[in-house]
């Protein structure tokens, strides 16, 4: 089964109470977060854009009534794809996830960067919520998207398979709508339509060409979302590549075509490179809006809202002021017509004061019990992963605790202790990406030593670089025979700046901060964007040791 898995991509559908995260419960969130950093919400009936500045790849939307749902890539990032929902589709918030783990589960054990979640989309149908994904390809289900979502059910088996969408249509047919990935298949460009079954669950019939964007001008066509409205069959979906595409529309009176297309959002000349591949969703009193991401490289694909028109039964994205029929995107627009005046943002700090992962938080692969555990005293505990004998860099650590870059800039600051019971074992904050930095407190002999690791080129098998910043004695020392123990509190952060400039800084008392370390430029991941959090490991050992841990009392976002 794990070899025909992934050897072949996978098209799934899941269907919804409350998740758990590999042992660790994901946190019902009860107050509304205000982000000091970031916040769309102007005041004034006003919003600007992103709405949200933070990495929520490939999105896709649905409205019922009058609530919102999102959700967005994932990866091999878990929790995997996230449900976000909004009220007026400018304040998030981040509800739940729909999948605990990815499967399978043993190759998803150890970090596989690019890997997983591809390009969700999210429906209701029949009075249940469904996810499409591409593995490539997956889906899921659910009645209540904060609630529990099903086990995924393979819909299709086929190499290179990616961004699914379904389409009930009116007389109860289903149909899928979806892309190929050419790093799989070795073909791309070209978008398929294929009959499922009424439950939306299999694909029954065959699968047909219906747009080819290999005619030199619409080329990297994929992300298909599959609508229909006034007799025509919609396909919207991107071309021209992640960082410099566009926004195109496809319509037909037959859902297997022919189908005619055409542009309907691209940059023009505002400074939002590449506005494309979202969803168009529909308020209860019948405006239309369209979500989309854009690429801003370190911090990954953020999230827009335009407004949406139609002409001619062409739909127009963002404002077209020479009405050509093609939108570019808003800097700031009025907000959507809709009853709510809540301001929410996706969280960023944690006290950990509760037994429930905070769901700003995703784990590296699927969880393991021994990444660590949350507790009822007011933080949580991450132990020393050991690294591999043949250890290169960080790239192979999978119980990093990361959360996404909130805001343009932003300062993250934490309260760690280190508790070690055997030399090398080592943990504190890092920046990750494909290149990473990380500020740590290592354990050597009776001190503790505070180091910077920087990597460049970490998934091509770059070697970091080690400084030793500064020297503490233990903040306690224990005495059990067996397995004495050594800790050290230290207060550690990084200032995020312009452009993804990091630096570091530590304390001693939380109050005056000393910068140490070199000045660093964040990048992006593996189609994620740069990732703030914890690292914990230790040095390969034979036989095992017993494993040092870092107790996380804080993690704090401020400007």
């Amino acid at each position: 089964m794990m070899k025909e898995s992934l050897s072949r991509g996978m098209l799934r559908v899941a269907m919804c109470g409350c998740l758990l995260c590999g042992g660790i419960p994901l946190a019902a969130q009860t107050q509304e977060y205000l982000s000091e950093v970031w916040s769309p919400d102007l005041g004034n009936g006003m919003y600007k854009n992103p709405v949200i500045h933070a990495d929520y790849s490939d999105p896709d939307v649905c409205a019922v009534g009058n609530d919102f749902y999102l959700t967005a890539s994932s990866f091999s990032c878990v929790p995997g794809l996230p449900i976000l929902h909004s009220k007026d589709l400018v304040n998030w918030k981040v509800v739940n996830y729909a999948l605990k783990e990815l499967v399978p589960t043993d190759f998803y054990a150890t970090a596989q960067h690019g890997k997983g979640v591809w390009a969700p989309s999210i429906r209701y149908h029949n009075g249940e919520y469904y996810i499409y994904w591409g593995d490539p390809d997956f889906g899921v289900k659910a009645e209540d998207p904060a609630g529990e979502w099903s086990e995924p059910v393979l819909v299709k088996a086929a190499k290179g398979i990616i961004d699914p969408c379904p389409l009930w249509d009116d007389d109860g047919k289903c149909y899928l709508a979806y892309a190929w990935a050419g790093s799989r298949a070795q073909i791309n460009s070209v978008l398929c339509v294929a009959e499922m079954n009424a439950e939306g669950t299999k694909v029954v019939g065959p699968s047909r060409i219906v747009y080819d964007g290999n005619d030199d001008v619409n080329h990297t066509a994929e992300g298909p979302k599959f609508y229909k409205r006034n007799g025509y069959y919609y396909l919207m979906f991107p071309a021209g590549g992640v960082q410099m595409g566009w926004q195109m529309a496809a319509r037909s009176r037959n859902v297997y075509g022919p189908y005619e297309a055409r542009r309907v959002m691209e940059q023009g000349d505002t400074p939002v490179n590449g506005p494309h591949q979202g969803g168009w969703v529909q308020t209860a009193s019948g405006e239309d809006w369209f979500v989309h991401f854009q690429d801003k490289g370190c911090y990954g694909r953020v999230i827009w809202l335009e407004p949406m028109t139609w002409k001619d039964d062409w739909p127009v994205v963002g404002e077209d002021k020479d009405g050509d029929g093609c939108g570019n995107p808003v800097l700031t627009y009025r907000k959507p017509s809709v009853p709510s005046s809540v301001r929410v943002n996706p969280a960023e700090s944690d006290e950990f004061d509760t037994t429930e992962l905070g769901l700003q938080w995703q784990w590296h692969s699927n969880y393991q019990d021994l990444y660590g555990f949350t507790t009822p005293y007011g933080f949580i505990r991450l132990y020393s992963w050991p690294l591999s004998e043949k250890y290169i860099n960080l790239w192979e650590a999978s119980n990093m605790l990361l959360q996404k870059f909130p805001a343009e800039t932003f300062t993250a600051t934490t309260k760690v202790t280190m508790v070690s019971k055997e030399d090398g074992q080592e943990g504190g904050l890092i920046v990750m990406g494909w290149d990473y930095a990380a500020l740590t407190v290592r354990r050597e002999g009776d001190r503790f030593i505070l180091i910077q690791r920087v990597c460049k080129d970490a998934e091509q098998g770059g070697k970091e670089s080690v400084e030793k910043l500064a020297g503490f004695e233990p903040s306690e020392r224990q005495t059990i025979i067996y397995s004495p123990t050594v800790s050290r509190s230290v207060y550690l952060r990084v200032q995020v700046a312009e452009e993804g400039m990091c630096r570091f800084a530590y304390s001693l008392d939380g109050q005056t901060f000393t910068p140490c370390g070199k000045p660093f430029k964040a990048r992006q991941g593996k189609w994620i964007g740069a990732k703030v959090g914890f690292v914990c490991v230790e040095p390969h050992a034979e036989p095992a040791v017993n494993r040092g841990w870092m107790d996380v009392d804080w993690f704090r976002v401020t400007p």
